[in-house]
């Protein structure tokens, strides 16, 4: 039985792969990825802005392959050095003061939200509710699908978990006619992801901030996919002139390596206690290699001007394309939304066929998370395969 069959036999079907789309990747360099026919595509979809670095970095592999051989795991009943200095440099290059580690952005997320409800306990009298973002995005467990502002998600799953609000992006009164005396925390994405690529402005994270801090609520950025370089700086609301009090990471920090962290500032760095919260391979010491390592690499001289610069390269390039099918480009660094007139399932598969891997969210948004370390010509061969593909498509 070949392997995809074996899949469908034995793996639970939560994932839309389509048999004769799908395709069963055997290595990846760089830029690059390869199925088991050995065809080469362009991967700008980055394992869901997991690679940010490309795939198989040499760096980040000797880091795991070094570490690997010298202790891949212990309980966090122990120190151990490669944890101790992940904490130190995310601290040292953020607002934070102090990190929670876990596996991945759903459990980040659940962590501050389990931090804002022991906030608004100790600190607001009983207060329990998260005012979150619709279209928003923060994971797939009860809590943070219930927190993501999108009812598809939800489906099926009811009840959801009480003490969830939702009020518009962008939109401050929302957000402001939302607060009561229940209300401990806003949470939001400084660039929606999932829901379609959508930078905040920066007068809207500002009156976040301002709400919270007249309300005495926790400010909450969800950075699990626009952080560690993606917009083009370390931390996407470093944009924006705004600190929050709390901030989520995982995809990239760990350069392809399962890995999520939660960053605190000072107002709620000592809410929870020994024993009210842990995660078992919470910052093992192999994906904390890997995340010191991606942190070396994006903190050199000269890496994050270029991801900005070769954002809005890209950008041009994507305006450039002739079709009356393109509605909308959005996006912030080298996280990008375009917006189509049509069946965007389809032009995913056609980019395929012509060796570019893309993804859409929605139905009608062609979402790009190309690796870091691309270059202008590979900005410019995945124009060219887009401006053949919009050409057919019309």
């Amino acid at each position: 039985m070949d392997l995809k069959s074996l899949d469908r036999l034995h793996i639970i079907n939560t994932y839309n792969r389509q048999p004769e789309t799908t395709l069963l990747l055997k290595r990846g360099q760089g830029v690059y990825v390869w199925d088991e026919q050995d065809k080469r595509y362009l991967d700008f979809v980055c394992g869901l802005a997991v690679n940010n670095l490309g795939h198989c970095h040499p760096q980040i592999v000797s880091a795991i392959c070094q570490q690997a051989q010298q202790l891949m795991h212990t309980s966090n009943l122990y120190y151990t050095e490669p944890q101790i200095r992940l904490a130190e440099r995310l601290v040292k290059n953020s607002c934070a003061e102090k990190v929670f580690f876990c596996n991945s952005g759903a459990e980040a997320n659940e962590a501050a939200i389990k931090l804002a409800r022991k906030y608004g306990k100790q600190k607001k009298g009983e207060a329990f509710e998260i005012i979150t973002a619709h279209r928003s995005f923060h994971g797939r467990t009860l809590a943070t699908v219930t927190a993501t502002g999108q009812p598809k998600y939800h489906k099926g799953f009811e009840p959801m978990l009480p003490g969830f609000r939702y009020a518009e992006f962008n939109n401050l009164q929302s957000f402001a006619d939302q607060i009561n005396d229940k209300t401990c925390a806003i949470l939001v994405e400084p660039v929606q992801g999932e829901g379609g690529v959508y930078p905040a402005t920066a007068e809207f994270l500002q009156g976040l901030r301002h709400l919270c801090d007249e309300y005495d609520l926790l400010l909450i950025f969800d950075e699990v996919q626009c952080g560690m370089g993606r917009t083009g700086k370390i931390f996407a609301y470093e944009h924006y002139g705004v600190e929050p009090d709390v901030f989520t990471l995982a995809k990239a920090l760990g350069g392809g390596l399962p890995i999520g962290a939660m960053c605190v500032k000072a107002k709620a760095a000592e809410i929870l206690a020994p024993g009210e919260h842990a995660s078992t391979f919470g910052g093992n010491p192999v994906v904390c290699a890997a995340a010191n390592t991606v942190l070396d690499i994006l903190l050199a001289d000269g890496f994050l001007e270029q991801v900005k610069y070769l954002g809005d390269y890209f950008q041009q390039k994507l305006a450039q394309l002739s079709s009356p099918r393109i509605v909308s480009i959005r996006g912030l660094g080298l996280m990008i939304g375009l917006e189509i007139n049509g069946d965007g399932a389809k032009v995913v598969s056609l980019c395929q066929e012509q060796g570019l891997l893309v993804n859409c969210i929605g139905g009608k948004t062609l979402r790009f998370l190309p690796p870091l370390i691309a270059t202008e010509a590979d900005f410019d061969a995945a124009a060219e395969i887009l401006q053949k593909v919009f050409t057919a498509f019309d």
